[in-house]
């Protein structure tokens, strides 16, 4: 754990201290899951669901926030079963998928969902053309129900195959009323409106969150970071945990907390867990 102020320590031991009013964040694939070539085999950290389970006893509530298709995230992370075990501590386990989009929770064990966005369907149609044209006709496509992901990991070289589809893929998406939101070696096409921040206020909102701790690790987190970032300013305690990698460095900038990949965001949550519970004895 780094922290990359004298303020992000004073944010830390604000936040211990509110930490039975506060909620917590994490975004899955970087932050508790490792990112992989095959988005389908990205599995939860093996420490992750123990770990989830020890730190719900300590604060408000606790939420997945991710990209990925709840079904999905629910799937690759155990949730439903570590849903179980947050309850039996008294807490609710949320899950806001596709960027806040979809819900579920322990409490409520249905995924709630709108439609796909209108002009998903054709802008499928016509994307091998737009990437045969940019040379990276072999990226791996991700139908996601209400998004399509465009990952470019597979590929020779990841870094500038995202790069060169950047744009032909914002024109397309623009054409169909969507927009593009940049990952780590991907490229996400989606309705507008809706992100990460817009997750955490209506968490906040919900469980009548005290306080605020968002971990993630690439650009779709932004929004979260900065909707945290005004929880601050209204005089909330929060915490922004960057899940460090060579491959995104989006958020150093804007972090409290530097850590190393999922293994460093459990054992922050860890700490987290053992000085809440010694400021409780």
């Amino acid at each position: 754990m780094q922290f990359t102020s004298p303020e992000g320590e004073r944010r830390y031991a604000e936040l211990v201290r509110a930490a039975e009013t506060v909620a917590i964040g994490l975004d899955f694939d970087g932050v508790l899951s490792p990112i992989v070539e095959d988005p389908a085999t990205a599995h939860i950290h093996p420490e992750a669901g123990d770990m989830l389970a020890d730190l719900a006893a300590q604060v408000r509530a606790i939420a997945v926030i991710t990209g990925r298709p709840a079904r999905q995230a629910l799937a690759l992370g155990g949730l439903e079963e570590v849903g179980n075990r947050i309850g039996d501590a008294g807490r609710e386990l949320f899950l806001f998928g596709q960027y806040g989009n979809e819900r579920w929770s322990s409490t409520n064990r249905r995924i709630i969902s709108p439609r796909p966005p209108h002009g998903l369907s054709t802008f499928l149609l016509e994307l091998p053309a737009v990437l045969r044209r940019a040379g990276a006709q072999d990226a791996h496509i991700e139908e996601k129900g209400l998004a399509v992901a465009v990952h470019t990991r597979r590929l020779s070289d990841p870094g500038a195959a995202a790069r060169r589809l950047a744009g032909p893929l914002g024109e397309l998406a623009a054409a169909h009323d969507l927009i593009v939101e940049p990952g780590r070696n991907v490229l996400e096409v989606r309705a507008p409106g809706m992100h990460k921040g817009h997750a955490v206020r209506t968490l906040v909102d919900e469980v009548g969150a005290g306080g605020f701790l968002f971990a993630g690790d690439d650009l779709g987190d932004v929004e979260a970071f900065a909707e945290v970032g005004r929880l601050h300013d209204e005089g909330l305690p929060t915490l922004l945990v960057c899940s460090g990698s060579d491959e995104q460095r989006a958020l150093v900038d804007l972090a409290d907390v530097v850590v190393d990949g999922p293994e460093g965001v459990i054992g922050l949550l860890r700490q987290l867990t053992e000085d809440a519970g010694a400021v409780r004895a």
